[in-house]
């Protein structure tokens, strides 16, 4: 019986037993998630604090812990006093209805959870509040800290400043006040109802004295917020968006800007009738305020500006916008930086004459025939040298002195690239492969006879015109996620530098001597990183010593991105062999444009910022991870950011200091950017002008060449961005980074370049072409005067000038180009059309397309093999520039470009010139031509096969003799084809000329 009487007991034991394990696993948890969120936020401050900008993150905390407390502090108290107020304030009654017996079994079911409920809410709310509040930390320093702008508004009067700094914070203000009594005034009804103080239905009084001074005060301070917004949206409208143009238009002016006027008065004038129904009693005349608010926002707010609109503006608009676009125009002008645009006529021609080009041999020589969004795999496959390393796939265009003149260089860094090494592990992913080696650059307009990359800097270790330098790369955009570096002295090196037979294991190891990142010595920074990545051998493993440093936020931009989060970056970084200090030592360096921007400037057209910078290779590439805002109406290229690719270090230059926005961040961030005047001349002459500045700009030129208000009113002068015609996807067309002078000019600079055709679909016609002096000059701390310059070439209206998609469908369908380019692609060879490059020179517009071929298959990297250029309708198609110059330009084009384009090779001897007789006894003369054709082509198969067997083994002897093979073979194979075919029209690999309808 005892024993029986016993056994219920034991279940309720065990329960007892196991009754803390649930508790403590949820401890746990909780320790577990409080460390991970504790090593992220340390490991933060770690890197700001290394990197030297940990007063950037400390302001950005204090800043953004602050409007959380205050968002949630306003939040969450004035929910627990409207819920503590509206419960206080509950009557006391016996319920005698069917509806208060509801509710008395509600409130009964309720009162278990009314502790629980009045102290959640309000803090859910007040930290959903606070994180809110703490995403405007930039709008709220902006505004505490904001610099006079120097210029006022066209219609207010009032500077700018208060647009672009006090506005917007003013409007987060007021909107959170709304937002903040909404939801207060809601959980203030619905606990006066649930406690009976509300009663919309029965007998008797509907609503107690507390409770309707509680509600009226609560929809005053609504009103009054509405009237306030009322009352901002008449600085705000000048900053809309419209249909032909932005900012206040005539009836905003006239019509809306006085009707919110006279919202804001009847709402405060309603917000007062709340008052007085909360003390009095009478819920009539705050009815009729309401009433009379929502009649005014439709008659006043809405149909008498529609009115105004119809029957004054639309019949008129030409002459009454005239004013308000004259207004855009000119602040569009004047935030988009394009004061300085120099609007020139052109007067092209579109025929060729002999010696045209002999006032633009400068031009011409420097044309750049090394398209860096082609020649990627050529580089990979000559200099890449290990698999472990890689370039990316868009190289970059600089400039360098070579024989003391300055040339267009495409160059490129060695990277790391962990998915070419063969073993992968933790200690070779983090500890061994840890940093690229060396930079690579070629010329860009010249190349070797076989259409390979002239270089001027290549191999490992790194020789070449660019001097001594470091070549490590341990910051780049394809750097690990992180990598632990550094090692006790006298510790034989393990971080792989570069492969060489001549040392012991058959490579060359390194040690990490620089200050790239935070220690990861003691025992808890190593707990703290192991958290931070996930990675258990970072506490176990013998190569994190008390010498150690872990390397991560590598990509150049993301560091810009985070030690000037109040900065937009550049989509692209490119690098740069520089002496930043004028020490004599060189060193590999990213440079990062980074801008200012804003949306609030007062009648400044308003871009979508993604959509103004994508074309044809961004398409491709993607754009950078840094966050783009979606709409601007003001940017400057106010810093320029220079990331140490050995060390990370990060130094900024204020670029444009007198921008008052950036003045404003200098403020805030004190000491954080540098002066121009710490900028090395070194450093200097590798700055540019950034494209994605004049991309944007570039966009904003094809309505805003127009300057006059009524043609501007017309849009019949429009132009806009040709398609890329290389792309075979309908996206803008790149801008081009070249050196030429400009029609009128005695100098070639360094430019940045872009076109402009007619806006229709049906035509491609150029009409503008678009041009900004991108070099600073080499002068230390001093800017050139004419940097930053814009020319805009306009066209001849009555002039037909070819556009690219023309020039294109030209050279497609030119008879020699086409049999020869067709005898390539069938020969086990692919085609690779490169950038159309557009140059105003010898009184027209010249183009100029370098053409490489590549293998179809196995190893492929592309050799520049031909050019082809356009002057009008004639076409130039050789193996060099000069050769392709002279046959447009009659043969004396004057160009005296030199061996710019490919250099000619030898003939060896195989009668390359000819074929023999067409007649081989073999039937009739079509028969034996098409033999040879056969022959040729078998020919050509042969040595393009050979090419590639002599550059995998770096035969470069064998290559060359290939290569002569494969000339040979070609000039066989054109001289068979047009026997067979005779002219273009019966060639049926070439497409009829015809007028081209699009890119």
């Amino acid at each position: 019986m005892s024993s029986a009487a016993s056994r219920p007991a034991s279940p309720s034991s065990g329960e007892r037993r196991r009754g803390p394990l649930l508790p403590t696993l949820l401890v746990l948890a909780g320790v577990v998630v409080a460390f991970l969120v504790l090593a992220r936020f340390l490991t933060e401050w770690l890197w700001f604090d290394q990197v030297g900008f940990s007063q950037v993150i400390r302001t950005e905390w204090i800043a953004r812990a602050t409007l959380f407390v205050l968002g949630f502090a306003v939040m969450g108290a004035a929910l627990w006093v409207n819920l503590r107020l509206a419960y206080r304030n509950r009557p006391m009654y016996v319920p005698t209805t069917p509806q208060q017996q509801d509710l008395d079994r509600y409130r009964e079911a309720f009162e278990p959870l009314r502790r629980v409920v009045f102290v959640g809410a309000p803090i859910v709310a007040g930290f959903f509040a606070g994180s809110a509040a703490s995403a405007q930390w930039q709008t709220a320093l902006l505004a505490l800290n904001g610099t006079e702008w120097g210029s006022a508004d066209p219609q207010h009067g009032i500077d700018l400043s208060f647009y672009m700094f006090t506005l917007p914070f003013v409007r987060f203000i007021v909107s959170f006040v709304m937002t903040t009594t909404i939801i207060s005034g809601i959980v203030a009804i619905f606990t006066h109802y649930l406690y009976g103080a509300l009663q919309p239905a029965g007998n008797g009084e509907r609503i107690t004295r507390a409770a309707r001074i509680h509600t009226a005060i609560l929809a005053a301070i609504i009103t009054l917020a509405i009237a306030a917004n009322y009352w901002l949206d008449r600085y705000s409208i000048l900053s809309n968006a419209g249909e032909r143009f932005d900012g206040a238009t005539y009836t905003d002016i006239n019509a809306v800007l006085p009707a919110k006027a006279i919202l804001a008065v009847v709402g405060v004038f309603v917000a007062l009738l709340f008052v007085w129904t909360g003390v009095r009693g009478n819920w009539r005349l705050p009815a009729v305020g309401v009433a009379l608010m929502v009649v005014s926002g439709i008659l006043v707010g809405g149909a008498y500006p529609a009115i105004i609109q119809s029957v004054r503006v639309n019949p008129n608009a030409q002459n009454l916008e005239a004013e308000y676009i004259q207004r855009n125009i000119a602040a569009t002008y004047d935030a988009y930086g394009l004061d300085s645009v120099e609007v020139e006529r052109y007067e092209a021609e579109t025929v060729a004459e002999a010696g045209a080009l002999r006032a633009d041999a400068e031009s011409t020589a420097s044309i750049r025939l090394l398209d860096p969004n082609v020649v990627s795999p050529t580089f990979r496959q000559l200099q890449q040298n290990r698999q472990y390393y890689d370039f990316r796939e868009t190289l970059s265009v600089d400039r360098y002195d070579v024989d003391g003149e300055s040339a267009d260089t495409v160059i490129a860094v060695r990277e790391l690239n962990l998915e070419g090494s063969q073993e992968r592990n933790w200690v070779n992913d983090h500890t061994v492969f840890t940093h690229g080696f060396g930079v690579v650059a070629a010329r860009g307009n010249v190349t070797s006879g076989d259409g390979r990359p002239q270089f001027m800097e290549s191999g490992i270790p790194s020789s070449g015109v660019l001097g001594d330098y470091e070549p490590r790369i341990y910051f780049s955009p394809n750097s690990p996620d992180y990598s632990i570096v550094g090692a006790p002295e006298g510790t034989t090196p393990w971080e792989l530098d570069y492969p060489d037979d001549s040392a012991p294991n058959g490579q060359v190891n390194t040690t990490f001597t620089g200050d790239g990142g935070p220690s990861i010595g003691g025992f808890f920074s190593k707990l703290l990183y192991a958290a931070r990545f996930g990675s258990e051998q970072i506490l176990f493993s013998d190569r994190v010593t008390d010498e150690s440093q872990v390397l991560y936020y590598r990509d150049p931009i993301e560091r810009v991105s985070r030690v000037a989060p109040f900065l937009t970056t550049e989509g692209s970084t490119y690098p740069a062999v520089v002496d930043t200090d004028d020490d004599g030592q060189n060193e590999v360096v990213w440079i990062v444009d980074a801008y200012t921007t804003s949306n609030e400037y007062p009648y400044s057209a308003r871009q979508e910022l993604e959509s103004a910078i994508t074309d044809s290779l961004t398409e491709q590439d993607q754009l950078a991870a840094a966050a783009l805002p979606e709409f601007i109406n003001y940017i400057r290229n106010s810093v320029k950011a220079v990331v140490n690719a050995y060390d990370g270090s990060v130094t900024l230059y204020a670029w444009d200091p007198e921008d008052p926005v950036l003045q404003t961040w200098m403020e805030i961030f004190p000491n954080t950017i540098r002066p121009m005047s710490e900028i090395s001349g070194s450093l200097m002459s590798h700055l540019r002008y950034p494209e994605d500045l004049f991309k944007v700009q570039r966009e904003l030129l094809t309505q805003y060449h127009v300057t006059d208000a009524a043609t501007f009113y017309t849009g019949g002068d429009f132009w806009r961005i040709p398609n890329d015609p290389t792309a075979g996807v309908q996206t803008p067309q790149p801008s081009y980074y070249l050196t030429l002078a400009l029609p009128g000019e005695d100098q070639a600079n360094f430019s940045l370049t872009s076109s402009y055709i007619i806006n229709s679909d049906e035509r491609n016609v150029l009409t503008g072409f678009m041009a900004v002096n991108a070099e600073p000059g080499d002068t230390a701390g001093e800017v050139a005067e004419d940097y930053g310059t814009i020319t805009l070439l306009e066209l001849p209206r009555d002039v037909t000038v070819p556009g690219p998609g023309q020039v294109q469908n030209n050279f497609d369908s030119d008879t020699a180009a086409a049999n020869e380019l067709n005898i390539l692609s069938r020969g086990g060879s692919e085609v690779i059309q490169g950038n159309l490059l557009t140059l105003p020179v010898g009184g027209g517009v010249l183009y100029v397309q370098p053409v490489y071929v590549q293998s179809s298959g196995g190893t492929q990297f592309p050799l520049l093999r031909r050019v082809l250029v356009a002057f009008g309708d004639e076409i130039g198609f050789a193996q060099t520039l000069d050769q392709a110059l002279d046959q447009v330009f009659e043969g004396d084009s004057g160009a005296n470009a030199g061996d710019a384009g490919v250099e000619p090779e030898p003939d060896d001897g195989t009668g390359a010139g000819g074929s023999g007789d067409p007649d081989d006894g073999s039937g009739s003369p079509e028969s034996g031509a098409q033999q040879r054709l056969n022959e040729a082509l078998a020919a050509a198969g042969q040595a393009i096969e050979d090419s590639n067997t002599a550059l995998a083994n770096s035969d470069w002897t064998a290559y060359g003799e290939a290569q002569n093979r494969l000339q040979a073979a070609l000039e066989d194979a054109i001289a068979a084809e047009e026997e067979l075919y005779g002219t273009a029209g019966e060639d049926a690999s070439a497409e009829p000329t015809e007028e081209p309808t699009d890119e």
